[in-house]
This record gives C-alpha cells, structure tokens and sequence, in this order.
C-alpha cells in the first residue's frame, strides 16, 4: 500500500523554529518527525511514500533522499503555493503518483502507536479514519464515533487523529485547487460512508511548544523507542 505523508505546512505554531526549518523536520531524539512517521509506516508494510512539501521543501528532500535510509521509497509532490490537505493530495493523485487504492494518508507531524494494521477499509465505506480523545489544543474535537461509524454530531466528539485511509474516488473530482479535507469527511459522514477507528492509545499532534518540548523529554527518557 501507498502512504501519503502530508509534510507541506508551514508549522506557524512553532514559529520561529520553523522559520528556517520545516515542520517535518523538527527532532524529535535524534530522528526528524517525518523520519518516526516513515519508520512506522515501513514497519506496517508502506513500500512507497508520497511527500508533499512546499514550505522549505528542498530541505526536505535533501534530508529524506530516495527513503533508503527508511526502507521504502520516497516519491515528492511539490506545491507552490500549499494547496491544503485535501488540494495537496488531489494534486498527487492528479500526478499519478499514487499507485495503490484504497491508499493511506498520514501527518508527517503526528506520532502515535496506532495499530494500522487494524484500520480496514471495508467494501461500502469510501474511507476509514482514525479518531482520538479530545488533546487540550482542539478541546471541541471533530466527529462523534459509534458502533464504527463516524457522525457530524455536535455533541461526544473526538479528534481527528491526522491518519487515515481513503479510496481515490473520495478526492474526485481531482481539482487543482487549494482545498481542506473537512467538508470531504463531513459530507462522507453523512453518507454513511466515513468509518472510525477510535485510538485510547499513545498519540501526538507536534503542533506545539507544549507538544514538542514534552516529546523531547520522552525522548531522552528513551519512552518513545518502541514507536
């Protein structure tokens, strides 16, 4: 399976760390963020990552080289300027740059020990999320999750947890545009094509100072080695 690994942000919340470096490539240990994702992904059985960058992009491709180093191969989606999450992938679909269908899509600034080898696409859904508890940054949460299937409620919501696995035909049409992926899960959701997965276990979103500095220290305590 493909994965695509949406590495093109800016990072403003950890501005001015990633004024002059990208997001993806904060470290995390000795290991850039986007390195930990990649790692687990080749673990799970991804053989080929799609990268979109555009901030600092160049950096990113010179860090990662062909993705040897990770044991699977790296192909990049470029943007200029960021065309958001769901604009980013529609372009590398539009690309034919990914091989694989359904296909994964993963943050390249989350970390998690989800299990993906647990997160099944099945015949009638269009895509398959995977949902966590609510972190103090995102308070609100996105969709309520139950007996597997996503919901647009208001109330009981978790957090969209930046993983995911979806079907090529979910982005059509392949516009190339800047667009979010949210009014896509929303309108999938109230479909009854969007199924769940809810995730009790470890998992961060390294969007901020708070974040990072707390992913360092379990670093150095060595927490983070069976990731």
């Amino acid at each position: 399976m493909d994965a695509v690994v949406l590495a093109a942000g800016r990072g403003e919340r950890l501005r001015p760390l990633t004024d002059r470096k990208p997001k993806a490539l904060l470290e995390i240990g000795d290991t850039p963020l986007v390195g930990h994702v990649l790692r687990r992904l080749q673990r799970f059985g991804v053989r080929r990552a799609i990268v979109n960058i555009c901030w600092l992009g160049a950096a990113i491709q010179a860090a990662l080289g062909d993705g040897s180093r990770y044991g699977l191969e790296i192909v990049y989606s470029p943007e200029s300027p960021a065309l958001e999450t769901a604009g980013g992938i529609r372009l590398a679909l539009a690309r034919g740059l990914v091989n694989s269908d359904p296909f994964l899509v993963h943050n390249a600034d989350v970390l998690s020990d989800v299990d993906l080898s647990e997160t099944i696409l099945s015949p009638g859904d269009d895509a398959r999320i995977v949902l966590v508890p609510n972190p103090p940054e995102h308070p609100r949460g996105d969709f309520a999750c139950r007996e597997g299937r996503v919901h647009p409620d208001e109330e009981n919501r978790l957090t969209y947890a930046g993983i995911g696995f979806y079907r090529q035909s979910f982005f059509k049409p392949w516009t190339l545009e800047s667009a979010p992926l949210r009014p896509l899960l929303d309108k999938a959701a109230r479909a009854n094509r969007l199924a769940g997965t809810v995730h009790e276990g470890r998992w961060w979103d390294v969007g901020t100072h708070r974040v990072l500095a707390e992913l360092e220290s379990d670093a150095r305590g060595g927490l983070l080695d069976d990731l």
